[in-house]
């Protein structure tokens, strides 16, 4: 047993609790949905989710302080922690409202400023994955159906499926062009989005997935996952820095070329 065991097993009960929530209001008629300050949406599901898991995890880890999309920091009760739970309850919350079933929570735990622990579950595809260090990732419907998973072996990037979130993001980067470059070199590109590209990196499928703009809560779940599977995960500049505000997650053997390209 590993260092993180039990906290990767209380992350699946999180996910269990997470998935009921959000799979119930997933396509309700009466869904909720106001604009917060930033212009994003929130749905009820959402903060429901975030308010179901942080009681779990004031029961269960009071001494670990706890960050979350909806409801922001909160101190460990009994003080300053290194231990820190990151929770995004519905990644993909436009996909959720409009019905589209590319959506998942994301729940992660710090030690200091490295991820140790992550898993993502999307209900509606059935599909959750999961690592923690030293661990491994895995993939499948649930904890008992797992399957081990790892990147690919493409080294050449005209071999390579390649995934980018909108181009309107790119564009207000000031890096339209550099992307568009890279997606005339490469043999396929597609724009997933959200989680669901950096799990197909972890799975093998797909070899590159790149993100310009991103909270704590949208990557801290994904990186052990890319990580475990034999991946690398940085931010825009290379650095292996969860905090970054960025994201480039690739099967390792594409990554430099791909900073580069990036930089350029």
């Amino acid at each position: 047993m590993t260092r993180y065991a039990d906290d990767l097993a209380l992350a699946h009960v999180l996910a269990d609790t997470a998935d009921a929530i959000a799979l119930a209001r997933f396509k309700a008629q009466d869904l909720r949905v106001t604009e917060k300050p930033d212009s994003t949406p929130v749905t009820d599901a959402d903060t429901a989710v975030e308010k179901a898991l942080r009681s779990t995890l004031s029961r269960t880890r009071p001494r670990d302080a706890v960050l979350g999309e909806e409801y922001g920091f909160v101190l460990a009760a009994a003080g300053p922690s290194q231990r820190q739970w990151v929770i995004d309850p519905i990644d993909g919350t436009k996909n959720f409202l409009r019905g589209v079933p590319i959506w998942a929570t994301l729940i992660a735990l710090m030690e200091g400023n490295e991820p140790v622990v992550g898993l993502v579950s999307a209900p509606a595809l059935n599909r959750r994955w999961w690592a923690a260090k030293n661990l491994g990732a895995y993939a499948g419907r649930h904890r008992a159906a797992a399957t081990p998973i790892r990147v690919s072996g493409v080294n050449r990037l005209a071999d390579a499926s390649f995934c980018y979130s909108s181009l309107t993001g790119w564009e207000q980067a000031g890096r339209l062009e550099a992307i568009l470059d890279i997606i005339r070199k490469v043999w396929r590109s597609r724009a997933y989005g959200d989680f669901y590209g950096y799990m197909l990196v972890a799975e093998g499928a797909v070899d590159i997935m790149v993100e310009p703009e991103l909270s704590l809560w949208d990557l801290a779940a994904l990186i052990p996952i890319v990580t475990e599977a034999g991946g690398t995960f940085t931010d825009l500049t290379g650095r292996p820095n969860p905090s970054g505000g960025s994201a480039v997650a690739t099967n390792g053997k594409l990554h430099d070329e791909i900073i580069d390209r990036l930089s350029t």
